[in-house]
C-alpha cells in the first residue's frame, strides 16, 4: 500500500467520524508494531495538510519483559518532528511473575492503557490515538459473539468521562494486509512483540477462524465488517459509511 492510499483512507474515517479538531493534542499509542508505526506516519504526514491544525506526541509503554530496541522507532519519530516517550513499567513482572497470570490479556490492557492515559494527561494531550484498523474491528465483534453472547465493536471515537480524554482509531478503513503491505513498502523499524502470549491468544484464534470462513465463502470478512458498522453497536453514530 502506498502512502497516498493510507492517507485517503486515513482521512475519510477523520472526516466521516469527526475525530480530529482543530488544536487538537493527539497521543499515539506506540507498541513497536506495524499497526502503531503505520498510524503514526499516516497522522504525520495529514498534519501536514489538514485543513485542522493539531499536534501529536508518541508513546510506549514498555511493558519491562524485554529489551526493546526502540532507537529506530525513536528516530522516524525525530524525522517526523513528533516528540517522543518512553514509560518504564513492571507490567510484564506483574503478570508473570508475581500474579502468574494463564489469561493475562485483559488486565495487560487495562494496565497498559492506565500507563498511557496518565502520560497523556501530564503531556496535555486531549486525545489519544489507537492503531486498531479493520480487522480488529471484525474480530472484535466476533469475539463478542462467541464469548460474551452479545455483538459489540469498539467505536471509531470513544470519550473517556474518568480522564476526559478521546480515544479515536484513525486506522478504522485500513486492512492488516495493507497494513503489511505499507509495513514492506516503507520498511517500518518494527520492534517483536515480548510478550510470551503473542500467538496464543483468544484473538489469535478468532482471526484464523475469520480468515478460513473468508477463504471458504469469500467477501465474509466485508460482510462483517457492514455488520459492523450498520449494526446501531453501542457506542456508534447511527450512521453507516
Amino acid at each position: 500500500m502506498k502512502l497516498q492510499r493510507l492517507l485517503s483512507l486515513l482521512r475519510q474515517a477523520v472526516v466521516q467520524y469527526n475525530m480530529i479538531e482543530d488544536g487538537d493534542h493527539i497521543a499515539i499509542g506506540i507498541s513497536g508494531g506495524k499497526d502503531s508505526l503505520t498510524l503514526l506516519y499516516g497522522l504525520a504526514h495529514l498534519q501536514k495538510f489538514y485543513p485542522k491544525s493539531f499536534r501529536l506526541s508518541a508513546i510506549t509503554v514498555d511493558m519491562g519483559l524485554d529489551t526493546m530496541d526502540l532507537e529506530p522507532v525513536k528516530a522516524l519519530c525525530a524525522g517526523f518532528g513528533v516528540p517522543y516517550e518512553v514509560i518504564s513499567t513492571d507490567i510484564g513482572k506483574i503478570l508473570f511473575e508475581v500474579r502468574k497470570e494463564s489469561n493475562p490479556c485483559a488486565l495487560c490492557a487495562k494496565m497498559r492503557k492506565g500507563a498511557l492515559n496518565q502520560k497523556a494527561m501530564e503531556l496535555g494531550c486531549n486525545k489519544i490515538a489507537y492503531a486498531h484498523h479493520k480487522d480488529d474491528l471484525i474480530e472484535t465483534a466476533m469475539m463478542s459473539l462467541l464469548y460474551e453472547g452479545r455483538f459489540y465493536a469498539f467505536p471509531p471515537v470513544t470519550h473517556l468521562d474518568r480522564t476526559n480524554l478521546t480515544v479515536i482509531r484513525p486506522l478504522m478503513l485500513v486492512t492488516e494486509a495493507d497494513v503489511k503491505g505499507f509495513r514492506n513498502k516503507y520498511q517500518l523499524p518494527v520492534c517483536k512483540n515480548p510478550c510470551p502470549m503473542d500467538g496464543h491468544t483468544h484473538r489469535e484464534y478468532v482471526k484464523n477462524l475469520i480468515r478460513s470462513l473468508n477463504a471458504d465463502s469469500p467477501g465474509v470478512r466485508d460482510r462483517l465488517f457492514h455488520a459492523v458498522i450498520t449494526g446501531n453497536i453501542e457506542g456508534w453514530p447511527d450512521h453507516s459509511l
